[in-house]
């Protein structure tokens, strides 16, 4: 079956569209709004994610203001922001070396070359302008995750799941200088450019998530293989004038959508002189695919600790929520591409023997795993959704200080 239109804002609590992949003879209708509709409709989410954000961003200052700590180098300077800052300063090295966790190819460039386009633009500290790169990112990110559930489920779960997204436990990050914002935005329109038959829009989003994080390749392969199934099932029909185009817009969606990925670690291994020069960059990050054997380790070492750290039990909790997600989103039929995301997202992550702490923070981009709850609490009344929210916008604000202040390490 189709997707059907853009839900009615009246209705919130139901669900307007049946799972699986596009209809292949009959594309959902699509009602462009201009982008002053769009964006009015859209303000509600934009406002509540707002709104929780702000409230973690000031507990955060008033907690590092308490401490003595640079709240400036923090969010704008440390850690992974580091990184992205020297390689839009000086671009990448040209070795592989044998130094672990040192070589600046592990990190795609989307990033960095935002940075420096910004700060040509924009004179100032590059660190500002990563910054605000990421925040602008997190609006337009949870623009587009509200697009999703608004599509799928009404305007009021919309509004839900924009606000449980900027409540997660890492959230604080949306609002630092990495590149969950900007990765999170092009998959959420790239997952609603699916959705609403945007094949080429789809697939361009892809690509450039692709050159965003190691991880675009789940949303590439997402994209991909949804665009070639309606492709197959177009086959099985006779096709009029009109089919032909959008069987075309399809596969070039299709093809388009791997092409960032795919041309970066190409680009990697041309840069070392060796086909698996990325591979080899990964190897000394540690960041190899075991199955789920050092996930399962990390996690039975942390349960057997008579008191694990705090931050490391907040990741292992929030690993085990994902994966119980998952099983829910299984259950309500989400549509194709979605879980196809979300799954490839998750057996990257879990399946991964790299370090452990940053795992809670790479399952941020993974938004629909939100929509079983955010549906539930469009349905249910009103002050039960507003204590929920305001119970995880507190719980957010608590973790994420002590990601930054309490837990010595990276996010």
């Amino acid at each position: 079956m189709p997707y059907g239109p853009t839900p009615d804002t009246s209705t919130a609590s139901a669900p307007t569209a049946a799972p699986g992949i596009i209809h292949p003879s009959r594309p959902p209708r699509i009602s462009p709004k201009r982008p002053a509709r769009a964006l009015g409709h859209a303000s509600p989410a934009l406002l509540a994610y707002a709104a929780v954000r702000l409230f973690g961003a000031l507990v955060f200052a008033l907690w590092a203001r308490g401490e003595h700590r640079d709240v400036w180098h923090l969010l704008a300077e440390s850690w992974d922001c580091d990184w992205y800052l020297k390689i839009a300063d000086t671009g990448y090295t040209h070795t592989l070396g044998t130094r672990i966790d040192a070589n600046n190819l592990a990190f795609f460039p989307l990033h960095p070359l935002l940075i420096r386009a910004g700060s040509v633009l924009v004179p100032g500290p590059r660190g500002a302008v990563g910054l605000a790169v990421a925040v602008v990112c997190s609006f337009l990110a949870a623009w587009g995750i509200f697009a999703v559930g608004d599509r799928l489920y009404g305007r009021r779960a919309g509004v839900l799941l924009a606000a449980l997204w900027g409540s997660l436990p890492v959230a604080l990050v949306q609002w630092m200088g990495y590149t969950e914002s900007l990765f999170t935005a092009l998959t959420a329109w790239a997952l609603y450019a699916v959705l609403t038959g945007r094949w080429i829009w789809a697939g361009t989003l892809a690509a450039l998530a692709g050159l965003t994080r190691p991880t675009g390749v789940a949303l590439a392969a997402a994209v991909s293989l949804t665009a070639l199934l309606t492709l197959w099932r177009q086959g099985r029909q006779e096709r009029p004038e009109e089919g032909r185009r959008i069987a075309l817009r399809t596969l070039l969606g299709a093809l388009i959508a791997p092409l960032g990925w795919l041309s970066y670690v190409a680009w990697v291994g041309v840069r070392l002189g060796r086909w698996d020069g990325y591979f080899a960059v990964q190897a000394l990050w540690h960041n190899e695919w075991d199955g789920g054997v050092g996930t399962l380790r990390t996690v039975r070492d942390l349960l057997s600790v008579e008191r694990p750290q705090l931050f490391l039990m907040m990741v292992t909790a929030t690993l085990l929520a994902s994966a119980a997600l998952f099983v829910l989103s299984v259950g309500d039929r989400q549509p194709l591409p979605l879980l196809l995301f979300t799954g490839l997202l998750l057996l990257i992550v879990l399946g991964s023997k790299g370090v452990y702490f940053p795992r809670a923070r790479f399952l941020l981009p993974a938004f629909p795993l939100l929509l079983p709850l955010a549906a539930a609490l469009a349905r249910a009344r009103a002050h039960v959704a507003v204590t929920v929210l305001v119970a995880a916008a507190v719980t957010s604000a608590a973790f994420g200080g002590h990601m930054l202040l309490g837990w010595h390490g990276p996010p």
